[in-house]
């Protein structure tokens, strides 16, 4: 699996992020579910998620007020989340105008889960290219709208959050993202899933039930294949960058579920001080979950100047993706 060496210089000038004051424990899920509080956190590893009392516009906009600070207004907005606010127009529309901006070109890119990672592809291509000198990607997600208290696992694996990084170009050619690895398995198309919401199941079709609208998952099986094929593309990675485990400075991982971040370090052979873990007290925000966690460590001072920052994950389709950052 090749791994595109890309070597495109850009500095993450910014960092934000946004996580509601709505805490749910586990144990009070447990009644909606009719699960015990250790059989959800022994299933998925969550302790509390937070549950958002305004949308993902308004989210998303909190966490890239944080991100732009006082630098000037961003040249190009991309949304990278899971789940858009509504299907028409791009929810990118509605975090420029919570943002009080205007004439901002802005678009999404969606991978589901991997979101951030593609829009990152994207944002240094465009600034490589010189189309755009400084780029907002902002994830914002409310994974608890679309839960399914009938299944159980999956229903109490998400959480709510948002998070926004700021780009801007720079002359290092060492700085920004090293190398893109991606790709897309669909035979795996219908173990991650909301069915609804799109021509397949419209919301007039007689035959469509309220269950297509929820989210819907089957963990072992994702769990299974995505083991298999996020190692070969780490190894493959590494030996792209002619780099070992020991080179990188931190993981940051999509949030999957407890025993998929544990994974990093158990079968991945990365250090476990290295990979940023924080599902217990967010749980899987869907898109959200990956650049919450590489804000997080920021904020925890966990990253330095000149760190190799590796972000890798999963998402529906199964895709799996992975970047080298070099900040």
């Amino acid at each position: 699996m090749p791994s595109v060496i890309v070597k495109q210089p850009f500095v993450i000038s910014g960092y934000g992020m946004y996580l509601p004051d709505e805490i749910e424990t586990s144990k009070e899920l447990s009644s909606k579910i009719n699960k015990t509080e250790d059989w959800i956190i022994s299933r998925t590893g969550v302790v509390e998620r937070r549950i958002s009392s305004i949308d993902v516009d308004k989210m998303g906009a909190i966490a890239a007020e944080q991100a732009i600070g006082d630098k000037s207004k961003p040249d190009l907005i991309i949304n990278a989340s899971g789940v858009p606010k509504q299907t028409i127009p791009d929810s990118s529309v509605f975090i420029q105008k919570e943002l009080g901006y205007s004439g901002i070109p802005s678009f999404s890119v969606h991978s589901t889960c991997i979101s951030f990672i593609t829009a990152l592809n994207v944002a240094s291509s465009l600034i490589s290219s010189k189309t755009y000198n400084k780029i907002l990607i902002v994830s914002s997600d409310r994974g608890t709208r679309g839960r399914n208290f009938n299944e159980p696992e999956s229903a109490s694996l998400l959480g709510d959050a948002a998070a926004a990084v700021y780009l801007e170009s720079c002359n290092d050619n060492d700085k920004g993202l090293v190398s893109h690895t991606m790709q897309t398995f669909p035979e795996g198309s219908d173990l991650t899933e909301v069915r609804g919401g799109g021509t397949n199941l419209h919301p007039q079709d007689p035959t469509t039930e309220n269950s297509d609208n929820l989210f819907s998952m089957n963990g072992p099986l994702v769990y299974k294949m995505a083991r298999k094929t996020v190692y070969n593309m780490i190894s493959s990675d590494l030996i792209n960058n002619q780099l070992t485990q020991k080179d990188i400075n931190l993981v940051v991982p999509h949030q999957a579920s407890g025993m998929a971040v544990k994974a990093y370090s158990k079968f991945g052979g990365f250090e476990e001080h290295k990979v940023v873990d924080i599902i217990s007290t967010t749980g899987n925000c869907v898109a959200a979950s990956l650049p919450l966690a590489l804000c997080t460590a920021y904020y925890d001072n966990r990253i330095k100047d000149n760190d190799l920052i590796y972000l890798v994950g999963t998402g529906a389709g199964l895709t799996i993706a992975s970047c080298l950052l070099k900040i």
